[in-house]
């Protein structure tokens, strides 16, 4: 498990290390499903000064919602990470990693 985190933080870190300093993005959008039911997503995030966020929501079409919020800061040739997952009881799994040159 550890390992699959760390190749993911990895793969984030460069995907959003090509992203320039304090850029930023917000998306939304939903689907209607055959029996009427309408399910939603939105998301935001950015990068400043070394450290990048993203924050995505899912709401099902019974209201309940599940969000995962994460950072990755770098500095020195090292970076760290942490995500939080919040499920629709309320309940959360913290996970973090790290990895240097």
């Amino acid at each position: 498990m550890t390992r699959t985190f760390t190749f993911a933080l990895i793969a984030g870190v460069l995907a959003l290390a090509s992203v320039a300093d304090a850029n930023a993005f917000s998306r939304s959008g939903s689907v209607t499903g055959p029996y009427g039911g309408t399910g939603s997503v939105s998301a935001s995030g950015g990068c400043s000064g070394g450290t990048c966020s993203r924050t995505v929501k899912r709401t099902g079409p019974y209201g309940g919602s599940v969000s995962r919020s994460g950072s990755v800061s770098c500095s020195s040739g090292a970076c760290s990470g942490t995500r939080t997952t919040t499920g629709p009881n309320g309940r959360s799994i913290v996970r973090s990693g790290s990895i240097s040159r």
